[in-house]
């Protein structure tokens, strides 16, 4: 049965209720029943925050830098108030009015119904006023449609009041200038309740050995396995979201720190401009070599070169620009070379030549870190040269041990090529580069040449086992490739 009754509203009533008959369109009986629902839902939560605000301040300081559930933001602010800020700001000084949380709201808008630029202004308790800015926020950039989307410029937070600006951007600016603000710990939870044990016993591990754990990539740690130098790279081009090459040296650096700090790979990091201090406590030299080379070959990756001297628990990168500039320099030179492999060769030996007179082994003992890096450079322009100059587009050891001949004959270098099956053994007997004076620095990039061109050539594919060499004491250098 159905009970009609005569009641009189006074005109702040009824404005109060306007949003309601609107959504109803003009049906005053059912915006007057869906107010008794909605007074019925937040009649439990307005009763729990008088009786217990010591609760509810807990609760609020939780959820900190967590966003609302969809369902949850258009259960307490209704979406179709979206279409009037006006409307908007008049139901918010309500809500928080009927929720006792003793809030002001202001809303300054250039347009009503699609404001391209909008200030929230929000005074009262710090920590209620923070939790309104977000509700608020989220739900702006959550119901506006996508040509009127508001991106949060700034927030003022001085004490109790809080300024937010928002002006015109694309959705996807929108939502993630939300996530930045307001939304820093969603995504964290998120992933936590997706996967509650896996998490737990991540935590666990870290805290029962007191932080000692390290987290890296797969791939870092097949690396590992595999004896190679590890580089970190997906992992930080993952986290930068584009090439490592495109990556800004001062955003690699602070990628650097929070990937090696966050996965343990090493205690701290320090980034002194572009120099960069790694703290660590492993005892075992190969180790902190093999860490202090997967660096210098990261940064290289780069585009920059870098010297690093290491301690006991230290390990140290100093920016070197001017062997950047030289590396840099040369490879340039190699390209624009048209495809000539004499004067590939030219330059690479005007280069090596010019060695001693631009390094100091004892001023720099760590050094053939940065010839590493250039000599397989070069190796691997001069097989992307010998590839425009002789046709080749599938490598076969029968071509590389024919590359081979061809440089070696041009650099006057006495050398047996010997091929059987998948395996080409490479002897050296003489090396007209370094007859009469054996530079170590010299040798060092003369060898990184040919495993930079082996790199470029085979890949994965190629096994290289060095049999004999000059550096260690032998009277010829002998290496074999082996293709898997």
């Amino acid at each position: 049965m159905i009970v009609t009754r005569h009641i009189s509203l006074d005109n702040d009533c009824i404005e109060k209720m306007q949003p309601y008959i609107e959504k109803h369109k003009g049906n005053f009986s059912a915006a007057i029943r869906e107010i008794i629902d909605i007074a019925k839902e937040y009649n439990s939560l307005t009763n729990f925050q008088a009786i217990d605000s010591s609760l509810f301040k807990w609760v609020l300081a939780e959820i900190d830098g967590v966003l609302l559930p969809d369902n949850v933001l258009d259960k307490l602010i209704d979406p179709t108030l979206i279409n009037s800020m006006g409307n908007l700001e008049k139901y918010l000084k309500n809500r928080f009015r009927d929720l006792r949380w003793d809030i002001d709201i202001m809303l300054k808008y250039d347009n009503d119904s699609s404001p391209s630029e909008l200030i929230i202004d929000i005074r009262g308790n710090p920590q209620k006023i923070k939790f309104a800015s977000r509700i608020v926020c989220q739900y702006l950039i959550k119901n506006l449609p996508e040509n009127s989307s508001l991106e949060i410029r700034s927030i003022n937070n001085i004490g109790d009041y809080i300024i937010i600006d928002l002006s015109k951007a694309n959705k996807s600016d929108a939502q993630k200038s939300l996530t930045i603000h307001f939304g820093e710990m969603d995504e964290v939870i998120k992933a936590i309740k997706d996967k509650p044990q896996f998490w737990k016993a991540i935590i666990n591990g870290h805290l029962l050995s007191n932080y000692s754990m390290v987290t890296v990539h797969r791939n870092y740690f097949e690396d590992l396995l595999a004896n190679k130098i590890p580089m970190g790279e997906i992992t930080i081009e993952t986290m930068a979201k584009r090439p490592i090459k495109e990556i800004p040296l001062n955003e690699i650096l602070c990628l650097i720190k929070d990937v090696y700090e966050t996965s343990r790979v090493v205690d701290r990091v320090e980034v002194d401009k572009e120099n960069i201090i790694l703290f660590h406590n492993y005892r075992n030299k190969d180790v902190i070599e093999k860490l202090k080379k997967s660096l210098i070959m990261l940064l290289d990756a780069n585009g920059h070169s870098y010297d690093a001297k290491s301690t006991a628990n230290m390990i140290v990168l100093i920016h070197n620009p001017d062997i950047g500039i030289k590396i840099n320099q040369l490879v340039n030179d190699l390209k624009i070379s048209n495809n000539r492999i004499d004067q590939d060769l030219i330059v690479l030996m005007a280069f090596l030549k010019g060695l001693k007179n631009i390094y100091d082994a004892k001023a720099s003992p760590d050094l053939p870190l940065s010839l590493t890096l250039l000599g397989r450079k070069i190796g691997k322009s001069l097989m992307q040269n010998y590839e425009k100059e002789y046709g080749v587009k599938i490598w076969e050891l029968q071509d590389f041990k024919k590359a081979l001949e061809i440089i070696d004959s041009r650099l006057q270098r006495e050398s047996d090529l010997k091929l059987d099956g998948k395996e080409l053994t490479y002897t050296i007997k003489k090396c007209s580069i370094i007859e009469g004076s054996f530079d170590p620095y010299m040798c060092h990039a003369i060898r990184d040449t040919f495993k930079g061109a082996v790199e470029y050539v085979f890949g994965n594919r190629a096994e290289l086992g060095v049999k004999k060499l000059l550096s260690h004491g032998d009277n010829l250098c002998e290496v074999i490739v082996k293709l898997s």
